[in-house]
């Protein structure tokens, strides 16, 4: 009977040849020729069941046959010609001499890896695909080393992959070291050694990397429960642990707004009080998110967003639920339609009359960039002031939590006055029946409102700032002093004589 094949090991092998095999089967006793396809090669005969041999060069997938006295072997028995393995790159290129860190070996011809050499020292196959081979690296010195791998092909190109002497991460503290078994709040991992991190783990779950620098990792905690260790991995190994500890979180609650009104415009300050309010999630002005800006778990401080005016609940959510809602106020802004008087003296101290709405919750009042001495609200829609200082002529704004009043509307203008100043009086004497017309010459005197001689009223007409004419009222005779007045106050007096008709 012809003899018999039933198996060939390794069935694959470099196209090169040289690949020892064993061939099993029955009937080799006495066998003369053992064939890889068309190309014979030399054996040796172990038993009737077993040949021992070495692979001719060869190419593709090939029949193998054993020829004895009595036929040859034609059973479906193959060996393939397997091509040798290429590698392309690798990533990471560079680690820590203590190795550890998983390698990514990228290629062609890559199935069926038999060893994964960095230097002379094998590396642990995790993965392994014809394209892509995932490898644990072996520890080594620092130099740069080879990275070689095996296949029934052969053996790959080298790639160069260097061992430094990277320090391993070392941990210090964590910020917070608690938080909800729901995670997802922002952790801060602080230390030395820290850049590159590849890995933070919260016990076996891993976190996912906000920020990394050489000091300072902030993550997003996964969920969990109970007490974890939190390491980091970089390239130089996995750091000490720290423990942090998943809560079960409570109810916020809150007990305190500060301020408790604002502009309808929104974009103010306000400062939450309250407990359990670490890890917000959000923070409520009725229907409308505000912009978070620091979180604490007593207090959490908020730009504030726009609303119309009226009353809204604020809330905060965290993992623990929704809190208890407290009132804030949206306020309409002032609004200023008038003044009484529009002029007064610019040392400041006289009353002013301001009209408008939404002034009743006023905190200040300004003329110009002077804030008013004292105000008094009189009404939603009036206030008393009194005057500061100035000069010129200014905007009187008034200020309240919904905000500051413009000058879009109304007449809220208030020009400030120098105090007349008289310096002669033409003619300066005159009869004392009165009726002459005397031209009183000085400075500051536009806004003049009543000239007097010896306290008795004259009718006038203000000419300019520097000069006024009056009519002399009737007077005995003798000297009186004539006297101009304005808002800003009442000028030196001048003599005038009467004289006897």
């Amino acid at each position: 009977m012809a003899p018999v094949v039933t198996s060939v090991s390794p069935a694959q092998g470099a196209p090169a040849g040289g690949t020892n095999v064993t061939i099993t089967g029955s009937g080799f006793t006495g066998a003369t020729k053992v064939k890889f396809g068309p190309n014979g090669t030399n054996f040796i005969l172990v038993s009737d069941t077993q040949i021992t041999a070495k692979t001719p060069p060869g190419t593709g997938t090939v029949q193998v046959t054993v020829t004895a006295p009595t036929g040859t072997s034609t059973q479906n028995v193959f060996f393939t010609y397997a091509q040798a393995p290429v590698l392309t790159s690798l990533n990471p290129t560079s680690g820590p001499t203590s190795g550890g860190n998983v390698v990514t070996l990228n290629g062609s011809n890559l199935a069926g890896a038999t060893s994964v050499k960095f230097g002379s020292n094998s590396a642990v196959i995790l993965t392994n695909t014809a394209t892509q081979i995932t490898a644990i690296a072996p520890a080594g010195p620092p130099s740069s080393v080879n990275v070689t791998v095996t296949t029934p092909g052969g053996t790959s190109n080298a790639l160069t992959y260097t061992y430094t002497a990277i320090p391993a991460p070392v941990l210090t503290s964590l910020n917070p070291t608690s938080g909800p078994t729901s995670g997802g709040n922002v952790v801060t991992l602080n230390g030395t050694n820290l850049t590159g991190a590849t890995t933070v783990l919260f016990g076996p779950s891993p976190a996912t990397i906000l920020t990394n620098t050489a000091t300072q990792i902030t993550v997003s905690a996964p969920p969990g429960t109970g007490p974890v260790n939190v390491t980091v991995t970089t390239a130089g190994g996995t750091s000490n642990a720290l423990t942090y500890t998943y809560v079960a979180a409570s109810v916020p609650v809150l007990s305190s707004l500060s301020p408790t009104s604002g502009p309808t415009s929104g974009g103010n300050v306000v400062t939450l009080n309250g407990s359990n309010l670490a890890g917000a999630t959000s923070v409520k002005f009725g229907s409308n998110s505000a912009t978070i800006l620091t979180n604490t778990a007593s207090q959490i401080t908020v730009s504030a967003p726009a609303g119309p005016p009226s009353s809204v609940s604020v809330t905060v959510t965290t993992a623990g639920g929704t809190s208890n809602p407290l009132p804030y106020f949206y306020l309409a802004a002032p609004t200023l339609s008038d003044l009484s008087p529009h002029l007064g003296p610019d040392t400041g101290g006289n009353t002013v009359t301001v009209f408008g709405t939404n002034l009743t919750l006023t905190n200040a009042v300004n003329f110009g960039g002077n804030p008013a001495a004292a105000f008094t609200v009189v009404s939603d829609n009036q206030l008393t002031v009194t005057a500061p200082a100035g000069s010129g002529t200014v905007v009187v704004t008034v200020t309240t939590p919904g905000g500051t009043s413009t000058a879009a509307t109304g007449n809220p203008y208030y020009t400030y006055l120098g105090a007349p100043v008289l310096t002669s009086l033409t003619p300066s004497h005159g009869a004392d029946v009165g009726g002459d017309a005397i031209v009183l010459s000085g400075s500051n005197l536009t806004f003049t409102d009543a000239v007097t001689f010896g306290g008795v009223p004259a009718s006038f007409s203000a000419i300019s700032d520097t000069q006024v004419v009056a009519t002399s009222p009737g007077g005995a005779p003798g000297t009186v002093n004539v006297v101009a007045q304005t808002p800003a106050g009442s000028s030196n007096g001048l003599p005038y004589v009467y004289d006897p008709s």
